[in-house]
């Protein structure tokens, strides 16, 4: 199975999460023959993952003028930082609404870890999203919950039951990945969410990573489970 039939990337497609979010969202715009690679928070920058990118107020005008794919649009510079703004979610609805190019957008921050649950004004989801994807690392299983390896640990604490400094398990990953405070927080009703299990680097990791992918399935709003490598744009399995 490829990137697109795993996932089935189409209309705004909205990663969250920990564990592989920029990775996944270039390997999607790689695999795609048009896309359009954004963000509703703070990215860093990403010249050499796009064909073009346009810093602009006016996403719209960009993606109709393009010639060349993919390509990335952001709103301006956190000035010194080597980063872009996020537009704001509005500004996303606006821009699917005139164009049928997948929309492939980082919609929260975690700081490289491989875990997270959101802070109160996270994620910054579009109400256009048609695809939501929660990420976390399979890596993440049997690390500390702290914040070396997770982001925002006191909310995973508060989602699972966990005290800080706990070992993660697996069924702490489900939780977070499929609580409506974690992973599918702001899903929208009429969206797709397919949980992306990211790093499954060797075999061991596969096994720790497949009965994760089966008791997410059993969420009625999770389509599938995707277990892959986005460093590489490889797809490991997918779980229905």
């Amino acid at each position: 199975m490829n990137l697109r039939e795993a996932f089935g990337p189409e209309g705004v497609v909205s990663v969250v999460g920990a564990g592989g979010k920029k990775s996944t969202l270039y390997a999607l715009a790689s695999a795609l023959e048009r896309a359009v690679v954004t963000a509703t928070v703070r990215i860093p920058f990403f010249e050499d993952r796009v064909s073009a990118l346009r810093i602009t107020d006016a996403p719209r005008e960009a993606v109709r003028e393009t010639d060349g794919w993919p390509l990335g649009v952001v709103p301006g510079r956190d000035g010194d930082r080597p980063r872009y703004l996020g537009y704001d979610p509005e500004a996303i609805d606006a821009l699917s609404a005139t164009t049928d190019v997948p929309i492939l957008l980082k919609a929260d921050g975690a700081r490289t870890r491989l875990l997270k649950a959101p802070n109160d004004d996270e994620p910054q989801v579009p109400e256009s999203t048609d695809l939501l994807v929660p990420v976390a690392s399979v890596q993440a299983v049997g690390k500390p919950l702290d914040a070396a390896y997770v982001h925002r640990p006191e909310r995973v604490a508060a989602l699972t039951g966990l005290s800080l400094g706990d070992r993660i398990e697996a069924g702490d990953v489900v939780t977070v990945l499929s609580h409506d405070r974690g992973g599918l927080k702001r899903l929208p009703e009429e969206a797709r969410a397919v949980p992306l299990i990211n790093m499954v680097d060797d075999d061991d990791l596969e096994a720790t990573a497949q009965p994760i992918a089966t008791a997410l399935c059993s969420s009625p709003r999770i389509d599938r489970v995707v277990l892959g490598r986005m460093d590489q744009g490889r797809i490991v399995d997918a779980v229905e």
